[in-house]
């Protein structure tokens, strides 16, 4: 069986974080390990608080994955301070893992700041450039690539400077877009554009923590890029669209609808 690693944020309500992580890889027929680096106390409405792990503990869940199963790709999410991102930087750097997959995590669903805005500058320098792939959504690319984007050709300019910072690939996310959701890949050499329909719902919560997982998922499995993304893709539009009416905020995607239809379970 493959494997893969999350090293994100704990979110207590199960629709974000490091638990839709584990349902994403889960769902993929992926074995799924956890490093926490963040406790989020949140729910489908709010964040009530944070409290960070310590860089000495981070490292040390790092550890004990890699020295008896090192994962076949390894998904990152919310890294809240620079101090965090430091540590997770150096494992990178010393196990050299395959497949990274980067979601740079700066605001909860319902806009509450999950990364410290001083560390954009430590984000870029130590932890951007360990990225085989990076999956900003359109605020965040614009807070990278330092830029405005209301247009395709403004993603695909986002997507050129934040390559120039070292990922080997970018995918700018168009779910904050108007019109088709269109997720805008680049390589370095060539753009590919993924649409789906909009689906209109708020029910959204850890939309881009599933997506960036189900990448890591399948790059895992051994497809290559562009059929990872868009498998991806197709997975999280399908947990969209069956989305979970849970909460009184922005409510979960439904990260097992196909085997539960194939089970006979969903209605």
């Amino acid at each position: 069986m493959k494997t893969a690693l999350t090293i994100a944020g704990s979110d207590c309500s199960g629709g974000a974080g490091v638990q839709a992580d584990l349902k994403t890889f889960c769902a993929h027929g992926v074995f799924g390990m956890s490093a926490i680096v963040s406790v989020v106390a949140e729910n489908t409405a709010r964040v009530i608080q944070i409290q960070d792990i310590t860089p000495e503990m981070i490292g040390a869940q790092i550890d004990a994955v890699f020295e008896d199963i090192p994962p076949d790709a390894v998904k990152i999410g919310m890294l809240s301070t620079p101090a965090c991102m430091r540590a997770v930087a150096a494992k990178l750097r010393e196990y050299q893992p395959r497949n990274v997959v980067i979601d740079p995590v700066m605001y909860a669903k319902n806009g509450c700041a999950l990364m410290d805005p001083s560390a954009i500058d430590t984000l870029a320098a130590e932890v951007l450039p360990l990225a085989d792939v990076l999956t900003p959504n359109i605020p965040e690319a614009e807070c990278i690539a330092g830029m405005k984007i209301v247009s395709l050709e403004d993603a695909r300019e986002a997507a050129r400077r934040i390559h120039h910072m070292g990922c080997r690939a970018v995918l700018v996310k168009g779910g904050h877009a108007a019109g088709d959701a269109a997720d805008t890949l680049f390589d370095g050499e060539r753009f590919w554009e993924f649409r789906s329909e909009r689906i209109d719902t708020k029910n959204t919560h850890g939309t881009g923590c599933t997506l960036s997982s189900a990448i890591a998922a399948n790059l895992a499995r051994g497809k290559d890029l562009t059929a990872a993304v868009e498998d991806a893709k197709a997975y999280v539009t399908t947990a969209i669209r069956h989305a979970l009416p849970l909460g009184k905020g922005c409510g979960p995607t439904h990260h097992f609808y196909n085997l539960y239809e194939k089970a006979g379970l969903n209605g």
